[in-house]
């Protein structure tokens, strides 16, 4: 078993987190994840309202007793969800960890901490890492590059960031972006990291609460099946490459604004990609990881794997490196 101090601080048994996934995040996935022993989170605004956030606890509840947490996403719109009463349904709910990400959470950071919830806040640069650790955070979640969803302007890959973060930041830090295997936990861990936060990984199990076909599509991707869009806007996001966000990116390049290419990347045709099966409906997330991605097992069956594999190289080949010094030497 690998014990880390992420491990120790939410309660878990393994070093592996599944992070908030807007329509993926859902009570099914987050419990299996729970009862593998690792961390998953129900994503909080995939909820219609404070009340569904409620039930959706409740319910997974009813499919685990192991601890799990609620990811809030805090992202600048027209008009904001109430995220101050969906923070109060995570904290009458009782839970104990959430996964902030988004714009200076320092309220919701302030509320949670009084309640005794830890926070662990997701970061795409070692600046607002270091920021997030002012603010009082117990836990940063870095995310490289390689990520699906929102890896920031710098374009710094994990190789760099993790190592880069993990030399300022004190508290427990895990690395996102880009897992999805033993050999990414254990060289995650050698960076610095306590820890691997997966979401493409753990769209691709027989829990996740998506089309069969995307997940076969995961599976069938390589590593350059993924676009990035709002690049001109500097909000960029990494997706699944489709016809969608291929015409998105070209328009972009011709000098379009979000209002031209709104209807295109709307949230709405994302979800139905995930309900019909159908992979060029809408936008939808996914990393590069992909092209590690070979399989759809239970969420059981992917982290005792990851684990164990990750047990073996670290004692097996990364041991075997060691030379130890010859007789002749030692005289």
């Amino acid at each position: 078993m690998l014990q880390t101090r992420f491990t120790k601080l939410v309660g878990v048994q393994h070093p592996i987190v599944q992070g908030g996934m807007q329509w993926v995040g859902r009570a099914e996935l987050v419990a299996a994840v729970a009862n593998a022993g690792a961390l998953g989170f129900i994503t909080a605004l995939t909820q219609p309202t404070p009340e569904d956030l409620a039930k959706e606890i409740a319910r997974c509840r009813d499919l685990t007793d192991k601890p799990f947490g609620v990811n809030l996403t805090i992202l600048p719109a027209i008009k904001p969800p109430p995220y101050a009463e969906y923070r109060a349904a995570i904290i009458e709910s009782g839970i104990k960890v959430v996964e902030t990400a988004g714009n200076k959470p320092q309220e919701h950071v302030d509320e949670f901490k009084k309640h005794g919830v830890k926070v662990v806040h997701k970061c795409t640069s070692v600046r607002h890492a270091l920021s997030a650790e002012r603010m009082g955070v117990d836990a940063i979640s870095i995310d490289g590059f390689e990520c699906a969803g929102h890896p920031g302007e710098d374009d710094t890959p994990g190789l760099i960031l993790i190592p880069a973060a993990a030399n300022k930041v004190k508290i427990p830090m895990i690395a996102s972006g880009g897992f999805a295997d033993a050999r990414g936990l254990v060289a995650a861990l050698a960076l610095g990291a306590d820890g691997i936060n997966m979401g493409t990984r753990f769209m691709a199990t027989k829990e996740s609460p998506i089309h069969q076909s995307i997940k076969e599509k995961i599976v069938a991707n390589d590593e350059r099946e993924t676009e990035l869009i709002f690049r001109t806007m500097r909000n960029t996001s990494r997706v699944a490459k489709n016809a969608v966000s291929t015409k998105v990116v070209a328009m972009e390049k011709e000098g379009a604004k979000f209002e031209d290419i709104r209807e295109l990347v709307a949230g709405a045709r994302g979800k139905l990609v995930y309900a019909t099966g159908n992979s060029d409906e809408g936008i939808w997330s996914a990393g590069q990881v992909q092209g590690l991605i070979q399989d759809i097992p239970s969420c059981a069956e992917l982290v005792s794997r990851i684990v164990r594999e990750a047990e073996a190289i670290i004692r097996g080949r990364l041991e075997g490196m060691i030379a130890q010094p010859s007789a002749q030497a030692a005289e």
